[in-house]
């Protein structure tokens, strides 16, 4: 490996914002810096919800503007969305939003075809009205000629070269999770053009080149190489999990908690199927077998609507309410919508006979309460279903900054809890461009370089796990 410091940028998309980063790397050194964020405003048109790509990448040129010369720049966002193109490369049109309505009722006409257990023995998925292969259903694909999913299609701007990166394929619920390539037989069955897609890539494999219109716009020297990075947000995450050994659990933590296990091979049973965990691919080899659950969208939801309190006296007063009054399921659909999150916490609280939460602290403490015991449920009923049993849990993401939060997920699951980084995607985004380029070597060292280099806190399990025992039987009897 090479002695020498290389920096690295990574573009890291998320649904509300974008920002790149830079990252410095060097054999016993790694440092990330924010180069620039900016917004990502979905646009609602006459013809439903839609991407504003152009604005994103004109964001991207910005950030690689302001992050200087780089050896090589990765781009990881959020999964399904893609983009179409004609015959000649151009845009048909903005990509469509994972919310839209477009694919409303689809997947039972899916399931009509190929019923959801065979669909789940074949892909691994779980079942979301957005997954890629439900929207490709809906589309009109007349005059493309090619599909690029939006971290593909970026890439394609930059470089003028296409392709398909392998773990944001994995959550289009078109890949064998097993074989790791295209299952052709779903795809025939429910009429998908799988030559649509460009040829799939491997985390770490060369994207192609800055075009002379991008150095020129970005003031960057060329040649700078894009590399093919964990496209998928939550890949790049987990692959920044700073772990050793294969005993732990991992909870990516933001709008949305990830929670689950990196395994080696899928877990396709019914029961899988039925606890709605997902099987999605990760690097060398890896399965992210993981469960979706609400997040602090809740607690988002409610600070709006408290009109943007202070959020450490928001903290201080849950910490003081009494602990495990009440907790509603942090997956139930109802919470899903934006809007009167406050009042539908209180209702789901009242509905199911349980002390109503009425101080922003108290519906504050119900949330991290029930965020925690979504937690513990999801890690316990992971380790059951892989037999894969844990010692500790990592946390990573905006989360790992709400303390109470991580100290109650410790004590909720019985297992200590490590918190950070918080920049996990992009760190991870960093590492597999450091690896592809000799500077780092493979996903342990890469761990093992982040134990060593970010900040981390350690959370040790206190109080009787009896009281989340019969919360979660609470719940159950709900």
């Amino acid at each position: 490996m090479s002695g020498a410091v290389k920096s690295y940028a990574a573009v890291d998309l998320g649904a509300s914002s974008g920002r790149v980063m830079v990252g410095r790397v060097g054999p016993d050194s790694l440092e990330l810096t924010e180069a620039h964020r900016f917004a990502n405003r979905p646009v609602r048109l006459p013809e439903g919800l839609r991407w504003d790509i152009l604005s994103l990448y004109g964001g991207v040129l910005d950030g690689l503007r302001a992050a200087g010369q780089v050896d090589s720049v990765g781009i990881d966002s959020w999964a399904v969305d893609y983009g179409l193109l004609d015959g000649d490369g151009r845009l048909l049109g903005n990509p469509v939003h994972y919310r839209d309505s477009r694919t409303e009722g689809v997947a039972e006409k899916v399931w009509a075809t190929v019923p959801a257990p065979e669909l789940y023995a074949a892909t691994g998925l779980q079942y979301a009205p957005f997954n890629t292969l439900y929207q490709l259903v809906a589309d009109q694909l007349s005059g493309a000629e090619r599909l690029l999913l939006v971290p593909d299609l970026l890439t394609y701007w930059l470089t003028g070269e296409q392709g398909t990166e392998l773990t944001n394929a994995s959550t289009t619920q078109l890949i064998d999770p097993r074989t790791r390539g295209w299952s052709y037989d779903i795809a025939q069955r429910l009429g998908i053009n799988l030559e649509l897609f460009a040829p799939l890539r491997q985390p770490g494999d060369p994207a192609g080149l800055l075009r002379p219109e991008v150095l020129e716009e970005t003031g960057l020297a060329g040649p700078v190489p894009v590399t093919a990075v964990g496209s998928h947000d939550t890949a790049s995450a987990v692959a920044a999990v700073p772990a050793s050994g294969e005993r732990f659990a991992y909870i990516c933590t933001g709008t949305w908690s990830l929670a689950g296990l990196e395994l080696d091979a899928p877990v396709l049973t019914e029961e899988s199927r039925a606890a709605n965990f997902t099987n999605e691919l990760g690097l060398d080899g890896t399965v992210r077998y993981l469960r979706n659950i609400m997040g602090l969208w809740l607690l988002q939801e409610c600070v709006r609507a408290w009109g943007d309190p202070d959020l450490g006296e928001l903290l201080r007063e849950a910490a003081e309410a009494p602990a495990l009054r009440s907790v509603v399921d942090a997956s139930d659909p109802v919470f899903l919508p934006p809007g009167r999150m406050p009042q539908r916490i209180a209702e789901a609280c009242r509905a199911s006979g349980q002390p109503v939460p009425v101080s922003p602290g108290e519906i504050t403490r119900c949330i991290l309460d029930s965020l925690a015991l979504a937690h513990r449920r999801a890690v316990e009923e992971a380790q059951r279903l892989a037999d894969r049993p844990v010692d500790v849990v990592h946390v990573v993401g905006g989360g790992t900054r709400n303390a109470l939060l991580c100290q109650l997920t410790a004590d909720a699951c019985g297992l200590p809890v490590v918190a950070g980084p918080t920049e996990a995607a992009a760190l991870g985004n960093v590492l597999v461009q450091a690896r592809a380029h000799g500077l780092v070597g493979d996903l342990a060292g890469g761990r093992e370089l982040l134990t060593r280099t970010q900040p981390l806190t350690r959370y040790e399990p206190r109080g009787d796990p009896a009281r989340w025992r019969e919360a979660q039987a609470r719940l159950v009897r709900i």
